[in-house]
């Protein structure tokens, strides 16, 4: 005998008009016993998501831009029921999955129609996911990763500070600092590699590239990922970047970009305050040349920083393990194409924002270029 759900499954899930969906969500409401089937098959729908590449913050990202918060609450509710029947995974999905806390907090329920309704509109989304190359990390993290831990732990609050801090000079201090951190964290990850080799391979991870001003977000993250030996792949449609790159780096960039574009962003308001306080009211060109010009400008600063010269004993292994990643993200992605800003017309909003990176002062990655007559 079909039950309910399949055959709500049947009238809606398949059809794109609403007369379908109201006629499924009918056949939902109408039986109280099909509940615990139905949330049985969305934690279906979120591990066939799993097996075609997705990770949580991803899903959720997703459902995020095409549905409404409503649906957001569903997927994260479906999600955290459906972790416990998971295999193991890495350290970034578990961390993706603390995240889903929040989002699952208690809420009123709606009417039996308008739950079932958004329900069957959640798994419609989830059905029609496509695939996305599998990010794959390891589960047990490396050895001698507790002064690594310690070490992110100190970056995290320089640049927490310097998010915070409303003085522009403390700002460039803080981050500076950090990015000097970072840099010596990467170096001593290659070097515990040299020494003690753990036949580590380049990851990658995915990072959200949200509207508006997406393109700017983007180049800045690509930006933050050449300096710190990743590159970054960003796909517009479902609004992320791929970044690949070593797992300590990874992490880097992950913590560096979204500092300085809390950065970006704090600095744009005042500008625009200021903007605002002679006479000219806001405009998203303003905004987007912005953002535009700031990550123009830390790319450039990012780049000279990565000319940082290294002593001759690193070159071989800071140089292999660029090729590693080089070759890692070919094979992820063997056509790419490049893409041109658009929107970035107002002079006023460029200078500002190439004044703001300025002062977003960071310090120099180490890079690929042997220090003559020095050695560590």
């Amino acid at each position: 005998m079909t039950s309910t759900v399949d055959r709500a499954f049947e009238t809606s899930l398949y059809a794109d008009h609403d007369t379908a969906l109201d006629t499924g969500a009918s056949l939902l409401a109408a039986d109280p016993a099909a509940d615990a089937e139905l949330a049985r098959r969305g934690e279906e729908f979120v591990a066939a998501a799993w097996r075609r590449g997705w990770q949580p913050a991803d899903v959720v990202r997703h459902v995020r831009r095409e549905l409404d918060d409503v649906h957001v609450r569903l997927v994260a509710t479906l999600i955290r029921a459906q972790a416990p029947n998971d295999r193991p995974r890495g350290r970034r999905w578990t961390a993706q999955l603390a995240q889903l806390d929040e989002l699952t907090a208690d809420t009123p329920r709606p009417d039996r129609f308008a739950h079932a309704t958004a329900v069957l509109e959640l798994y419609r989304l989830l059905l029609r996911l496509p695939a996305l190359d599998p990010l794959e990390e390891p589960v047990e993290p490396r050895q001698g990763s507790a002064a690594g831990s310690r070490m992110l732990t100190r970056i995290r609050a320089l640049l927490a500070k310097a998010e915070a801090t409303g003085f522009p000079e403390e700002a460039e201090a803080l981050t500076a600092k950090a990015q000097e951190l970072m840099a010596r964290h990467s170096v001593d990850e290659a070097l515990l590699d040299a020494r003690a080799p753990s036949h580590d391979t380049p990851g990658a991870c995915r990072i959200g590239v949200e509207p508006p001003y997406e393109q700017a977000k983007a180049v800045l993250l690509d930006a933050v990922a050449t300096a710190n030996h990743c590159r970054a792949v960003w796909n517009e449609p479902f609004a992320f970047s791929t970044v690949v790159g070593f797992e300590a780096d990874l992490e880097v960039v992950e913590l560096l970009h979204t500092s300085l574009l809390v950065q970006a962003t704090t600095a744009m308001t005042k500008a625009e305050a200021t903007q605002r306080a002679g006479g000219r009211k806001r405009t998203k060109t303003f905004r987007q040349s912005f953002l535009a010009a700031y990550a123009h400008r830390i790319g450039i600063r990012l780049h000279a920083a990565a000319e940082t010269p290294v002593t001759d004993d690193l070159l071989p292994v800071l140089a292999s393990r660029e090729v590693a990643v080089t070759d890692r993200l070919d094979r992820m992605f063997p056509e790419t194409t490049t893409t041109r800003l658009r929107g970035v017309s107002d002079e006023a909003g460029w200078t500002e924002g190439s004044q703001a990176a300025e002062r977003a002062q960071v310090a120099g990655r180490r890079g690929l270029s042997p220090r003559p007559g020095r050695r560590r």
